[in-house]
């Protein structure tokens, strides 16, 4: 029999699922009386004493059938905690705010690429590649990290107190950015100022949505994260049409006006409504990795972060050394990456709903290790000779970007719905966070070391692509492990 996992503590299903007697302590089912009509006719009723006054319809199976339908549009988890409205008006306005959080931190995070090769021909040209990076690295690893406290603090608190600090302190990255010069103003405002904000926006942005939803979480929270992608097609084509018309200023504040009007929609929209538990501290509690499972998966989301952000990295790069391509096109690939990574983000999720969390993470890590073993070593390995080959290796990358950016971008959607499945969702945001806060220094590494292996191998790039692909393997295992731990190895459970 198929066994179906739809969460930390999944609703009731009258048709298709029955308990399983190892959860009953912690678990609150409702059990039917009988399977089926035919069970009920070999039941004799017990005819209620009249001194009791019980003047309650019999059961009856068919009142049961029709009860059932009510149930379907909400999933209960047990008699002390609420009933998820699994969408409702409430539920998509916190979605579509979490969207607009998203399409502000994650789009601006899908465009570093822009801006650190706008600092390296001006600004910041008299310092290298590497030197300049460390600004971007440190906004990334700030992203993350920082959720170690944010997301306690949203369990505790809310998120709009959050929301409010993080959307002031994007702006005014963004609004600051064109005053910078020199090379610490850039890191402060940008590295420092911006990656805080961002971390304050996100971390409850992708929470909020686990407290409207439960068995639609996946799919609630690929929409929110496909805002990323969007705005890392948007921002870098209007970045490169801004740049040369009214300069670097004006082009990062006309972002910082966007950034304010979508902020400003995430404050207004985004909310909770699950009560913290009594006695709840904002502190970190390291305990939830005696959990092995979540031990493993957050093994596997640092593995899989680490390989992430070699292609978004190095695509454009690879493009430009490889002959291939036109310095225009080549910077194209990115967003060509990123449109695809917009749908990665909202159908896997939808999927997810369907086939299990987990499992339709482990098949979109499969994919990203097939993608990059077969699409982009290839492309790195052969010579641009003649045409026949610059055609070829135009293809693969091509595709590559297309394929791997709608892989990839399950990494982002299907995380959170992975990690809220192994833990209450009153503790979802301290799970997400601890995690990220471990995943963050996978995001402080992995370029640097991408960028050491670029140089040991001569400029030659399959030795990044092996790197990538040994990231995203050793990811698949991570997450097959964790998987195990809950429901054993058998291919046909839903989890």
């Amino acid at each position: 029999m198929t066994q179906d996992y739809n969460g930390s503590k999944p609703g009731p299903d009258f048709e298709s699922q029955r308990p399983q007697l190892y959860k009953l302590p912690t678990v609150d089912y409702h059990i039917p009386r009988f399977p089926n009509p035919e069970d009920s006719a070999s039941v004799t009723e017990c005819p209620a004493h009249p001194a009791l006054g019980d003047t309650s319809p019999p059961y009856s199976w068919e009142n049961e059938k029709k009860d059932a339908p009510v149930l379907e549009a909400q999933s209960t988890i047990g008699q002390d905690e609420v009933t998820y409205p699994e969408g409702g008006l409430a539920g998509w306005l916190v979605c579509f705010g979490s969207f607009s959080a998203m399409l502000a931190c994650f789009g601006l995070m899908n465009t570093i690429g822009t801006f650190q090769a706008y600092l390296s021909e001006n600004q910041l040209k008299e310092l290298d590649e590497s030197t300049i990076g460390w600004i971007f690295s440190v906004y990334v690893f700030l992203s993350f990290f920082c959720g170690i406290q944010i997301g306690p603090i949203f369990d505790a608190k809310g998120p709009k107190a959050l929301i409010a600090s993080g959307g002031i302190m994007l702006c005014a990255s963004m609004l600051l950015l064109g005053l910078c010069t020199q090379y610490y103003q850039f890191m402060l405002c940008f590295g420092v100022l911006g990656g805080i904000g961002t971390s304050l926006l996100f971390t409850p942005a992708v929470s909020a949505i686990g407290h409207f939803f439960l068995l639609k979480r996946g799919s609630a929270t690929g929409i929110a994260a496909a805002g990323g992608s969007v705005g890392g097609v948007i921002f870098p084509l209007m970045l490169q049409r801004l740049f040369p018309r009214v300069g670097f200023a004006w082009s990062t504040r006309i972002m910082g006006f966007i950034f304010i009007l979508l902020c400003t929609t995430a404050q207004l929209l985004i909310r909770s409504r699950l009560p913290p538990k009594p006695g709840q501290s904002v502190s970190m509690d390291l305990r939830i990795f005696r959990d092995r499972s979540f031990a493993f998966a957050t093994a596997g989301v640092f593995f899989m972060e680490w390989g992430l952000f070699v292609p978004i990295t190095y695509l454009t790069t690879f493009a430009l050394a490889s002959g291939a391509f036109d310095p225009t096109f080549a910077y194209q690939l990115i967003a060509i990456f990123n449109a695809g990574s917009s749908l990665g983000r909202a159908v896997p999720g939808y999927l997810a709903d369907k086939l299990g969390r987990f499992n339709s993470m482990v098949a979109m890590l499969a994919f990203c290790a097939a993608t990059t073993l077969t699409l982009w070593l290839p492309a790195a390995i052969l010579e641009p000779a003649t045409p026949a080959a610059r055609a070829t290796i135009k293809a693969l990358a091509v595709a590559y970007a297309l394929l791997f950016g709608f892989a990839s971008g399950s990494n982002i959607s299907l995380t959170p719905v992975c990690v809220g499945q192994l833990c209450d969702t009153s503790e979802y945001g301290r799970y997400y966070a601890t995690c990220y806060t471990v995943v963050s220094f996978g995001t402080l590494t992995g370029i640097p070391i991408a960028g050491a292996i670029l140089q040991a191998t001569a400029g030659r790039y399959w030795g990044v692509v092996v790197w990538t692909g040994l990231c995203y393997t050793a990811s698949l295992g991570m997450f097959v492990w964790a998987r195990g731990g809950k429901v054993g190895w058998k291919l046909g459970v839903k989890y």
